[in-house]
């Protein structure tokens, strides 16, 4: 039986928690916040028209700004009422429910990304332990030359030293560590990790 994610056990104690998380995020949108950092940063890492996997897309905000840019956008979250408001805000991108834990989109015959970008604290969200296997399952989407993005804060359960372990667990290297979405480098005092993380093939990275 699939263990349950810790987004899960928080919907479960609190049934309006997913509405609250919608509404936030367009109630910022209505109010012209600007929510296209992670974006913006992935997408100066793409070719144009590039395949990107939103890992834990929530309600479509990332992904979606890719798609605007001009990307083949798939994104994936646990929560089936997070991907109704992908679809309902964002039409175009193709939003599926799933977790990522189990993630196999080759198995349906999803070509290779060029990158995964796995945003918005998704990976404290998680079922505790499988870290390392949601990071295995990112790394296995993405096809030669491709890279996972990851970002999430301190303070919620998941230490920097303990997710670096598990990328390397996982089979990726680290190619880029900063402590922000807008390239701000990264220190032992930052308090948020973007790591942009490669499958590590053993061969030097020309």
């Amino acid at each position: 039986m699939r263990e349950i994610t810790a987004w899960e056990a928080i919907v479960q104690a609190d049934p309006n928690h997913s509405q609250w998380f919608v509404e936030r995020f367009r109630n910022m949108a209505a109010q012209g916040r600007d929510l296209a950092g992670e974006a913006r940063m992935v997408d100066a890492m793409l070719p144009r028209g590039g395949r990107v996997l939103d890992a834990g897309c929530g309600s479509g905000r990332v992904g979606a700004e890719l798609a605007a840019r001009g990307h083949d956008v798939v994104g994936v979250d646990v929560d089936p009422h997070l991907v109704a408001a992908a679809r309902e805000d964002y039409p175009g991108p193709d939003w599926r429910v799933g977790d990522l834990a189990e993630l196999d989109l080759a198995g349906e015959g999803q070509e290779p990304f060029d990158v995964v970008v796995c945003a918005g604290n998704v990976m404290t969200f998680v079922a505790p332990g499988t870290e390392a296997e949601v990071l295995r399952r990112m790394g296995a989407h993405v096809g030669d030359g491709g890279r996972v993005v990851v970002g999430f804060g301190a303070g919620r359960g998941y230490a920097f030293d303990r997710f670096f372990a598990d990328a390397g667990e996982a089979g990726l290297a680290l190619d880029l560590a900063l402590s922000s979405w807008d390239l701000r480098p990264f220190t032992a005092a930052s308090d948020f990790l973007v790591a942009v993380l490669r499958p590590d093939t053993g061969a030097p990275q020309g």
